[in-house]
């Protein structure tokens, strides 16, 4: 680092300005750039539509009725057709794609267009994390935020590559991701900068 405390002329403490010493862990972690991914399912566009031509029917319903047929009946079938409506938009929706982000602090995973589900994992409460080839909703039940007792917790909006993280309770947690390699060796060399820790090789 430059000395700036020089004198009149400004030539003192110039002597030394290129002798530095070997980079602290501090100083690779600080190098380290954040990486961010994404993955996208353009299926589920076909099943918002659905959601939205049943919000749609409901609200027809609602409005040309002749209401002949019994003021109970109708409002069924009007409330089911707009609860199912609004699920299927919100579950479709909410899961169209993944964001990933991975700094040293922390991974950080939103939903969809607004962001919501959103988890943040510390990579301190990271132990590796592990490239996943194929990822399937078959593996987990389905798509979406997924939860099983025996597998741990998963963001699944499409079929193919992702990572897993182990984390330090035993549980893991996988992520459907592109470049899902990169984002396995920037965590693993967090991990390696981090103090007091070491990833697996």
């Amino acid at each position: 680092m430059r000395d700036h405390s020089k004198g009149p002329q400004g030539h003192e403490g110039d002597e030394n300005t290129g002798a530095a010493g070997p980079p602290s862990p501090a100083d690779s972690a600080a190098d380290l750039a954040v990486w961010t991914g994404r993955a996208t399912n353009r299926v589920q566009w076909l099943l918002a539509a659905a959601g939205a031509a049943c919000l749609a029917l409901g609200v027809e319903l609602a409005v040309d009725s002749a209401w002949t047929s019994g003021l109970a009946p109708l409002v069924m079938a009007v409330v089911g057709c707009v609860a199912a409506g609004l699920l299927m938009l919100y579950g479709t929706l909410a899961f169209v794609h993944v964001a990933v982000r991975v700094d040293m602090e922390a991974l950080e995973v939103r939903c969809g267009h607004i962001g919501v589900p959103r988890t943040r994992i510390p990579l301190s409460h990271v132990v590796d994390a592990d490239f996943a080839p194929r990822v399937t909703p078959r593996q987990w039940g389905g798509w979406g935020y997924r939860w099983r007792p025996e597998k741990g917790t998963a963001v699944v909006v499409r079929r193919g590559e992702g990572f897993v993280l182990r984390l330090g309770d035993g549980r893991t947690f996988t992520v459907t991701v592109d470049d899902a390699e990169s984002a396995v060796r920037v965590i693993r060399r967090a991990l390696r900068l981090a103090p007091g820790r070491k990833a697996p090789a």
